[in-house]
């Protein structure tokens, strides 16, 4: 069984014992600690044109200063831009009152939730055989079996490989001569095995959407539903999960904080033991 991450913190505590005894206060010397791991980020970068879902609107980027350019005559000049968006823009997180009303906003959203024992479930060899495949909860307990129960309060990432796909929308969408788009997706049993079971804190995905595309071709999106309204919120458009191990990783995700937000776009990364 490879080592989970409160052996990894476990560990991390006894190297750094003789720091802690000068400050005992001090988390200086995890810090240092963790800034000697490999960084993983998880975030694609955003422009207008990348994918998305699409019933919104292309995002607009713009600049209104440069450096050489002044509205006045005082100083040098410098570079800003005004960027037109929908929340739900890239890497982004969706709150639980982006799909119901009352619940979670983006701003709601606890800073304890945001560093998070971090789950892979690696099933890219499976969708690549089966681009409409959903995950099982059977495909769950073989990772418990091979790496230990989930923790309680981790972020679960389903790795699909469907990231490397980015930005062609074209082959993220992966539609047929009718029209159906093929992109695989989480199965309810699964989820609230996850949720309910688990008590995981959030998941996330590569595809553009929790649901697998055969489903949201109808406009069917009762998983992502159901993962909002258990008043949790999810990360979409996840990458380089394929540089991640499955367990033992420790997972950042930050988000900026717009009062009474949907969504926005994300920066998720990970710390590997």
């Amino acid at each position: 069984m490879k080592p989970n991450l409160f052996g990894c913190l476990f560990g991390l505590l006894v190297t750094t014992r003789i720091a802690f005894a000068a400050d005992p206060l001090s988390l200086w010397p995890i810090q240092q600690t963790l800034a000697e791991k490999k960084f993983v980020d998880l975030t694609h970068e955003f422009t207008p044109g990348i994918p998305h879902w699409p019933g919104f609107p292309d995002e607009k980027q713009k600049t209104i200063y440069w450096y050489d350019k002044r509205p006045d005559t005082m100083g040098s000049g410098f570079f800003a831009e005004v960027f037109t968006l929908v929340g739900q823009w890239g890497t982004h997180v969706d709150s639980p009152a982006h799909f119901t009303k009352g619940l979670r906003t983006v701003d709601q959203i606890d800073l304890k939730e945001m560093i998070l024992p971090l789950v892979v479930v690696d099933v890219h060899n499976e969708v690549e055989n089966n681009p409409d495949y959903t995950l099982p909860v059977d495909r769950l307990k073989k990772w418990e079996k091979e790496h230990g129960q989930i923790p309680v309060g981790a972020f679960v990432a389903m790795r699909t490989d469907w990231s490397k796909r980015w930005p062609d929308a074209v082959k993220m969408e992966n539609k047929d001569a009718k029209g159906v788009a093929h992109y695989p997706g989480w199965s309810l049993p699964a989820l609230k095995f996850l949720y309910e079971e688990r008590k995981i804190t959030a998941s996330g995905h590569e595809t553009t959407d929790t649901d697998p595309g055969e489903a949201t071709t109808k406009d069917d999106y009762s998983l992502e539903t159901y993962i909002l309204s258990t008043n949790h919120y999810q990360i979409e458009l996840l990458a380089n999960l394929d540089q991640v191990p499955e367990s033992g990783a420790i997972g950042i995700i930050s988000f900026p904080k717009p009062k009474g937000g949907s969504g926005f776009p994300a920066r998720v990364f990970a710390i590997l033991p």
